[in-house]
């Protein structure tokens, strides 16, 4: 299984609506997910709107090719993309995270 952290920002005016939209994720969007292998998917969010996420995936190229195939990621993408900042144009949030280099692991 393969541990994926990434950081990424959410703009700090937007982090209440984000939060909420969260407490409220699709049911089809879970899903997808599970079923494209992101499990253990966690988000923390700093008052400043620094994001860490994390998840582990048994392939993360598939689970991120599967998801961007699918047509409730691609909804799910659009309306989150105006919550953050520092997304290149063009970029879907999910696409844009940065991922950080696992250096420890207690197992």
């Amino acid at each position: 299984m393969e541990r994926v952290c990434f950081l990424i920002r959410v703009k700090p005016e937007h982090m209440d609506e984000y939060k909420r939209r969260h407490r409220e994720v699709w049911p089809e969007m879970l899903q997808a997910l599970s079923d494209t292998g992101w499990h253990n998917y966690s988000l923390f969010l700093r008052e400043d709107g620094l994001m860490v996420g994390y998840f582990e995936t048994p392939d993360l190229e598939a689970a991120r090719s599967g998801m961007a195939a699918l047509e409730v990621n691609s909804k799910w993408q659009a309306e989150m993309l105006p919550y953050f900042a520092e997304i290149e144009p063009g970029k879907r949030p999910d696409e844009s995270f940065m991922r950080l280099e696992e250096v420890f692991h207690l197992d």
